[in-house]
């Protein structure tokens, strides 16, 4: 993961050449294409960590990302919900693009040369539901196709074959990847098994689990019994594992309260401090599915959206403040997404309506910071119908995350 360089690899919307991979399609790639390089590879070498942050629900990234050089459209076809001009927040070397007033911490993490915003990530032929879509996001599939393992779990597969057989070891001894929450998102889904596992409280997580008893019967069943026994056992050792890096870090920097986003990533950075090796983690946060009141009547810049926003950002912030004072922020590398973003068009109700292509925040000490693409052009009479055209493919960003 050779983030110093990340996004120079990544390849425009228009280079669609197929590679094929254990006879899945992975298109947007050349043969020489990190991703696939990173899946037909050998183990690697490194210490370094990658954070996904799921915004469930469909983020609209035009009142996030808002494009400023074009904001006499983009007015006219949200006069309803529209960030008033005079209250985006700037960026330095840049008078084309700001961020929404809520999103002060990102804006200082932007300035200081730690986030890099990528323009209208999507795919074609985008699908407007939010189980397909989010499925599409997850597995790294074509539209019409429909994959059983996720893009995470296929690399991490490659990297630690046989599991879970024989692990823990001496090359892997500890989880290789971890979703905080009560469910492992099928990001994490290998060919055969789940390659994460997901805890809500490092200490409760221990606390929770007890020892297996007797041997099983030789039976077609008791083979099943066998095996699931062997991912309780292995899941009891790697408890132990999280609850001592855990007690490794018994001070940490302050988090916003009442920000369940930001407790989830308190959890991944004294993990990442504890000295645990495991190399991708995923948080989540929803409520983005807008339809209606996404905004203050009486003041555009508050509202749910608003709420939402400053969820992202403080939450972020914190946790790379938190990476910094504890001397590790120059392993990890971050980024968020969502299934889909909003149409161009507002509605009637104070909200947006499922859409196609939206940015995507990539955070971290080592990447390059600043805009990557373009700002959508938005039409002088947008439609309900309109969508953000997409810039980039988003199986471009994992794969210049994985190189």
């Amino acid at each position: 993961m050779q983030r110093r360089n990340f996004l120079k690899q990544a390849l425009p919307a228009s280079i669609t050449m197929p590679a094929l991979l254990n006879g899945l399609s992975v298109k947007a790639f050349t043969a020489q294409s990190p991703l696939v390089q990173a899946l037909m590879g050998t183990t690697t070498e490194t210490d370094k960590v990658l954070v996904l942050v799921q915004l469930n629900g469909g983020n609209d990234g035009l009142n996030m990302v808002i494009p400023i050089e074009f904001y006499g459209n983009y007015f006219n076809a949200r006069q309803n919900i529209a960030i008033p001009q005079n209250k985006v927040l700037a960026l330095n070397g840049t008078a084309k693009t700001g961020l929404h007033p809520a999103m002060t911490g990102l804006q200082t993490l932007y300035n200081e040369g730690k986030l890099n915003i990528v323009q209208a990530v999507g795919y074609p032929t985008p699908n407007f539901s939010h189980f397909r879509a989010t499925d599409i996001w997850m597995t790294a599939s074509d539209t019409d196709q429909v994959l059983n393992s996720g893009w995470a779990g296929r690399y991490l597969g490659v990297e630690y074959p046989n599991f879970p057989n024989g692990y823990p070891n001496t090359q892997m001894s500890d989880p290789v990847a971890i979703q905080i929450g009560s469910v492992t998102s099928v990001t994490l889904q290998g060919p055969s098994v789940n390659m994460g596992m997901s805890i809500s409280d490092p200490t409760g997580f221990y606390n929770f689990l007890d020892g297996v008893e007797d041997p099983v019967p030789e039976t077609p069943w008791g083979k099943e019994l066998k095996y699931i026994r062997l991912v309780t056992e292995q899941t009891q050792i790697y408890s132990a594992v999280i609850r001592d890096a855990a007690a490794r870090v018994p001070v940490q920097g302050s988090y916003p309260g009442t920000n369940s986003l930001g407790d989830q990533l308190k959890i991944v950075a004294r993990l990442v401090k504890g000295g645990l090796k495991t190399r991708i983690y995923m948080v989540s946060t929803g409520g983005f599915d807008t339809h209606a009141s996404q905004v203050n009547s009486t003041d555009t810049t508050t509202g749910t959206h608003a709420v939402l926003m400053q969820r992202v950002s403080d939450a972020i912030k914190a946790f790379m403040d938190d990476l910094k004072g504890l001397g590790v922020d120059d392993r990890v590398i971050g980024m968020t997404f969502s299934e889909f973003g909003r149409r161009v068009k507002s509605n009637s109700s104070l909200g947006t309506d499922h859409g196609a292509a939206a940015p995507v925040f990539v955070f971290g000490k080592n990447v390059r910071s600043g805009i990557t693409g373009n700002n959508p052009a938005i039409p002088v009479t947008a439609s309900v119908n309109d969508n953000i055209p997409f810039q980039y493919d988003f199986r471009s960003i994992y794969a210049s995350i994985l190189k």
